[in-house]
């Protein structure tokens, strides 16, 4: 019955589209009526009609939106490159029309319930130093059934791919979930000699020990047996799509903890909104909007990915234990040498706790003690450790130091 839910709420989702639809036509009429007296009630109708039309939820990605970057005292034009495809992702390339040569860089994007676009922050300030590509993440309930599967070992072997495309001395910045899959790619790459193994890692806020200082998120991962999160997560993809019948952890179910967990602020931001638009305060009400524009464009994760994540990195911890396997060969850390290792860390991170991610520093005993930085971010949650002002005036200026001085 569980593994219905998916085609009901998509049948549900289906049969309100006129109603929103409807009142994104009513809205757009409105705002042609003159101002005058009634701006309250005009006010008051339209915050209404605004938030019938947003009820909903999008399962295409947004745009990047980035169309120039400064780099130095140059404003570059930056367009998107498709490098390299799969079924379920594309390699692509910010690339900078007339930019000087710039180290090669890898952005890692988790597939955890949102699609890449979420780290379009992290893309433009990154620019400024380096020739980006980043992990373009597609929505299992567009790719057919017969493309196959997609778990685990699947993800690594596409950052193997995707080192591969970009050629050697290039750098891979792994952020949140990835950062396992990050790590044993780079051991693989290394121990086969591959020429375009990293230069350098980053990991940035990743589960790579979650023994140490479990957070919530760990410890309900641990909380039930793997087999209660195949049959009360796992849905299929609705008929309508064109990845009918995928097995899929859906986006909506994802969204739905998410929210629950910030229930309260979530309600309260929508109050905002409708006051804003009531009020006529346009910008204000822009700002909520790019938000949960943003926030409601959720990604499907394959069924297998989800699974194997969930046991192999957050129930058995497989990776510092030394028992993870790759395609048949075990994965080790310690034969990662000639590369720089970078881990960072927030004070507040309540997904990935302190000490998570440091622990790839011990795992990596091959990598010469000059080569590893590790900071622990004061004052940020795990958001911040990739995103806003600590980002940018104290976390990055740290990793494109360190990319640099070891390219």
């Amino acid at each position: 019955m569980m593994s219905m839910m998916y085609q009901a709420w998509q049948n549900q989702m289906d049969l309100a589209a006129p109603w929103r639809s409807g009142a994104a036509n009513a809205l757009k009429y409105l705002n042609l009526v003159p101002q005058g007296g009634s701006d309250r009630l005009f006010g008051r109708l339209a915050a209404a009609l605004e938030l019938i039309s947003r009820s909903t939820l999008t399962y295409t990605r947004p745009d990047y939106g980035i169309g120039t970057v400064m780099v130095g005292n140059r404003e570059l034009a930056v367009t998107e490159e498709v490098t390299y495809a799969t079924p379920f992702g594309s390699l692509l390339h910010f690339k900078k029309e007339d930019g000087p040569e710039l180290p090669r860089l890898l952005l890692v994007a988790p597939m955890s319930g949102h699609f890449a676009t979420l780290l379009r922050g992290t893309v433009k300030t990154l620019l400024q130093d380096h020739d980006v590509y980043i992990t373009d993440w597609h929505n299992p309930r567009d790719i057919p059934l017969d493309r196959g599967r997609f778990g685990l070992e699947d993800y690594t072997d596409h950052l193997i791919t995707f080192m591969d495309k970009l050629g050697p001395r290039s750098h891979m910045v792994a952020i949140c979930q990835p950062s396992v899959s990050a790590l044993a790619a780079a051991a693989i790459m290394c121990e086969d000699d591959h020429p375009a193994r990293p230069a350098t890692l980053t990991l940035m806020a990743g589960p790579i020990d979650t023994r140490i200082l479990p957070t919530k998120v760990n410890e309900f991962a641990k909380s039930k047996p793997i087999g209660w999160f195949e049959s009360n997560l796992i849905n299929y993809v609705p008929v309508q799509c064109k990845g009918a019948f995928r097995k899929v952890y859906p986006g909506f179910v994802q969204l739905s903890a998410f929210v629950s967990m910030n229930l309260e602020r979530h309600i309260k931001q929508h109050m905002d909104l409708a006051h804003h638009i009531a009020k006529g305060e346009k910008e204000k009400a822009e700002i909520i909007k790019t938000f949960y524009d943003e926030y409601f464009a959720v990604m499907d994760l394959p069924a297998e990915f989800y699974i194997e994540t969930v046991r192999d990195v957050f129930q058995e911890h497989l990776l510092p234990q030394g028992k993870l396997m790759h395609r048949g060969r075990a994965v080790n850390p310690a034969a990662i040498r000639r590369m720089g290792l970078m881990t960072v860390e927030g004070e507040k991170d309540d997904i990935c706790s302190i000490g998570q991610t440091l622990a790839a520093q011990d795992l990596c005993s091959g990598v010469r003690a000059y080569r590893k930085v590790h900071h622990m971010q004061a004052g940020v949650g795990h958001y911040g450790v990739f995103s806003g002002k600590k980002w940018n005036n104290e976390i990055y200026p740290l990793l494109r130091d360190f990319v640099h001085v070891n390219s």
